[in-house]
């Protein structure tokens, strides 16, 4: 009898994705990664040791760094502290400026942070783009919004002109920031920017992976008018520096797994300091049976397959109608199989490498296990050492059941499980049934049932017609999630508010809320209980 691990492996399918051979003249590691750009960067990092990255497109060292200690990380915290409040006294529209000037020089010397991002990451320059948009967005947003959001807010006394109330947003002093590897630029800087415009000053821990694209950031900030203290950065390994960040701050911004999201959240709760966690999802799209399939099937592939999978709010699950499945699945399999693969600096590839080896290992482990245990490879499944170390095919497996940890844990990778549903209510029981809560979304031609469908999801943000980017692009409105998938929200009023104190500041006027005018305490009980009758009448709020 064969052996079963040796028939499947004889039966593994050979690398179908075409690869993007690299332009002429395009630039390498060593072009943009000079000595001289490494010595720039690192200016005013607080780190008495020394620490390395690598790229994911050959694995090779891209700069030696400085590596902080708990005592460094304590020294940029002291020296962001006393930056803070000279920085909190700049007038709102002061700080708000930097934003928009940021916001031009990030559009004007774009090249230069999408070459960092994919050296640092292995993503295609088209998915790198996406951090350089929403960066930009996010900068003229809170530059141009910030000061409407902080401004003092007048609010109804509890008694009506005896009472005068104003709402006042105080800075909370120095943000903490742990910031991952996989969106570099935006998920650093870019929750950064409403921490900085409302008055704080910050200490952000980048994956040291990823540093370079973050001290980029920091010096384009400090070049568009952000005074340098207040922006402090330590490196270093997570396990020894996050928890001292964390020790140190007055809030804390987290994005990263729910495992270790829970530890911050604990540690912060320790010191009665607030938090905010975007964490893992297990994301799904519904096409419901309405749906137009062929729009669909190439919005998986931007849903499933943008930066390799390695987006939080990324898809993971397919629930198809039964009446469109078939014709969805070849579409997009078709879709799938034709994906450029490639690891040069310049547009054209349509998927770039994994970031490391521990999420080559999770794919890796995820397929075969499902495949092992029944499930059917419709594309990918395969490494692709030819093009990278990491490089790892879009993958798309049917006929995915529990027990197969690709079916309900985050595989956080170019892998996407199809499942087929007949019944509406149903599926949409499927798609909550998952710890997780963070993004979704839904195709059908009939927009009021999708919002229908979108309002009983469980998830922070819905998507309809579209994978991810729509609802994360808005701004204006919250992105966070529910559930295992996190605390707080990014961008809108809460994105900026909660790096801020609510102070209420209230004057008395003319008379005390106390018996006066010769009333005893009856008498004034009396007055107080015919006066707040008289105000509910005149609808008071």
């Amino acid at each position: 009898m064969t052996d079963s691990t040796d028939s499947q492996a004889s039966a593994a399918p050979l690398g179908t994705n075409p690869v993007v051979a690299a332009p002429a003249g395009v630039r390498t590691a060593a072009d943009v990664v000079t000595p001289e750009v490494i010595a720039q960067l690192t200016r005013g990092v607080v780190g008495s040791g020394r620490t390395a990255n690598h790229t994911p497109f050959t694995g090779e060292k891209l700069a030696d760094l400085p590596e902080s200690t708990p005592e460094d990380v304590a020294t940029a915290f002291e020296l962001a502290r006393a930056a803070q409040p000279a920085w909190a006294a700049t007038p709102v529209r002061t700080r708000a400026a930097v934003l928009l000037r940021f916001h031009d020089l990030v559009l004007e010397r774009q090249a230069e942070v999408l070459d960092l991002i994919q050296l640092e990451t292995g993503k295609a320059r088209l998915h790198a783009h996406e951090e350089v948009q929403a960066v930009a967005v996010s900068a003229r947003h809170y530059g141009r919004r910030a000061a409407s959001y902080l401004k003092p807010k007048r609010h109804t006394g509890v008694v009506p002109t005896l009472t005068k109330v104003t709402e006042l947003r105080q800075p909370r002093g120095v943000i903490g920031q742990i910031a991952p590897w996989n969106y570099p630029f935006e998920l650093s800087v870019g929750d950064a920017l409403p921490a900085f415009v409302s008055g704080n000053a910050l200490v952000m821990k980048p994956d040291t992976e990823t540093a370079l694209t973050a001290l980029w950031a920091r010096d384009l900030l400090i070049e568009a008018g952000l005074p340098a203290e207040v922006f402090q950065v330590v490196l270093g390994d997570g396990p020894v520096v996050g928890p001292e960040v964390v020790k140190h701050a007055d809030y804390v911004s987290f994005t990263g797994s729910t495992r270790t999201g829970r530890e911050v959240a604990q540690g912060a709760a320790a010191r009665l300091v607030g938090v905010s966690l975007e964490l893992g999802g297990k994301n799904a799209m519904l096409v419901l049976k309405d749906a137009d399939v062929e729009k669909a099937a190439a919005g998986a592939v931007r849903a499933c397959f943008s930066s390799a999978g390695q987006l939080c709010i990324s898809i993971e699950r397919l629930y198809v109608h039964e009446s469109v499945a078939d014709d969805f699945v070849e579409r997009f399999a078709t879709r799938t199989k034709a994906m450029r693969l490639g690891n040069s600096l310049a547009y054209g590839a349509d998927m770039g490498s994994l970031v490391g080896e521990r999420q080559l290992e999770t794919v890796t482990q995820h397929v075969a296990e499902a495949v092992e245990k029944g499930a059917t490879l419709v594309a990918g499944g395969v490494a692709r050492p030819d093009i990278g170390p990491l490089f790892y095919e879009p993958t798309i497996l049917d006929g995915v059941e529990a027990p197969m940890a690709v079916c309900t844990q985050e595989t956080f990778g170019p892998v996407v499980s199809v499942y087929r549903f007949s019944d509406e209510d149903e599926v949409i029981a499927l798609a909550n049934a998952t710890p997780y809560g963070l993004n979704s979304s839904v195709w059908t031609k009939d927009s009021r049932r999708g919002h229908e469908v979108a309002a009983r999801l469980r998830t922070g943000t819905v998507n309809i017609n579209e994978g991810y980017a729509p609802a994360y692009g808005s701004v204006q409105s919250p992105m966070g999630g529910m559930k295992d998938s996190g605390l707080g929200r990014r961008h809108g009023s809460e994105g900026i508010l909660k790096y801020t104190e609510a102070q209420t500041v209230a004057q008395q006027r003319l008379i005390p809320l106390a018996p006066s005018f010769g009333m005893d305490d009856e008498k004034y009980a009396a007055f107080m209980s015919r006066s707040l009758k008289a105000m509910k009448a005149f609808r008071l709020r």
